[in-house]
């Protein structure tokens, strides 16, 4: 079995009545959203962040919860997938998931509308049901999002990122949204404010971990899902490069930041800068802090009496730093 299919199995019919009940969050008058939305729910991806409110929720409650958790999931996979739909427009990305991007297909202007409108849906959803502290957690994610993003692309400019600042951004754009997600999970069966904010740090400490994953991917050989430097192409400052940049010598400082500006286009350069990160140690490094943050992570759940809803919460860490896409 799939390591994420046994991380599905205790909440599998929670995760199925799911499916129905976001579907139906999503409806519209407008045939035209209706067809848009209809496609992006036939493509939808792992759904590890509903997977994440369930199995919060069920652990800090003994397996017990309601209406409440699923609204809570719906308006994480709400906003997520606007926050998606939004993304493509700015990358200018035609591809999602190995398929067609809403933008591709339907241009710009009305990708950004379903974005749109799938935020104010999910938004709503809370607003309708009194859900005020869900609607809260996620709006600080949407605020830390925006404000990560942009952070991003005004610091990638200058190049100028050192590591307090790179935490900072993927603190920010990924780490927020499952920190979100944990938080919910306990805020849906009414868990104590304590326990809501230390479930939402959790969830903060494994989101940092999945991104600095994710950004060591650009630096692995192996054919994984995106390709070996695209990154240093995008001058997107990871923390392999960041380590790297601080520990070398200043002549080998000035080479690296003349590729990354300047020759990242070029293959043979991309490969040279890779090998270099590689041989001064920028990959041991982030090994190291990632393994630091899934320790933490981990160490949370300590407390926690032993269940089907811990184990797979312990398992999910794991699978975050140990992925192989």
């Amino acid at each position: 079995m799939k390591l994420v299919e046994q991380i599905k199995q205790p909440i599998i019919n929670e995760m199925e009545c799911f499916e129905q009940k976001f579907k139906e969050s999503m409806v519209s008058k407008v045939p035209l959203l209706n067809r848009i939305t209809h496609y992006i729910v036939r493509r939808k991806g792992k759904q590890m962040r509903p997977m994440f409110v369930f199995l919060v929720a069920k652990m800090v409650s003994d397996g017990n919860f309601d209406e409440r958790t699923y609204r809570g999931a719906a308006i994480i996979e709400l906003i997520h997938t606007a926050t998606l739909v939004h993304d493509d427009v700015v990358d200018d990305s035609n591809r999602r998931r190995g398929f067609f991007s809403v933008n591709a297909l339907w241009k710009n202007k009305i990708a950004v509308l379903v974005g749109d409108f799938l935020l104010s849906k999910g938004l709503l959803l809370s607003i309708d049901n009194d859900d005020f502290d869900i609607l809260k957690l996620i709006s600080v994610a949407v605020r830390e999002m925006s404000e990560g993003e942009l952070l991003q692309i005004e610091k990638a400019r200058r190049l100028d990122i050192d590591e307090e600042v790179y935490f900072e951004i993927i603190r920010q754009k990924t780490a927020t949204l499952i920190a979100a997600c944990c938080g919910i999970g306990a805020a849906s069966v009414n868990a104590s404010k304590e326990e809501v904010e230390k479930m939402r740090l959790f969830g903060e400490l494994i989101g940092i971990a999945f991104q600095i994953k994710d950004d060591l991917f650009d630096y692995t050989d192996a054919q994984i899902g995106k390709p070996t430097g695209i990154d240093i192409k995008e001058q997107k400052m990871t923390l392999p490069l960041i380590y790297t940049l601080n520990n070398c010598s200043k002549s080998e400082k000035k080479w690296l930041i003349n590729s990354v500006k300047n020759h990242n286009f070029d293959k043979k350069r991309v490969k040279e800068v890779i090998n270099f990160v590689k041989d001064n140690g920028g990959i041991e490094y982030t090994i190291k802090q990632m393994k630091s943050y899934q320790k933490k992570a981990l160490a949370m759940l300590e407390s926690y009496p032993e269940s089907p809803y811990k184990t797979s919460l312990l398992t999910m860490v794991n699978y975050v730093i140990e992925r192989k896409k």
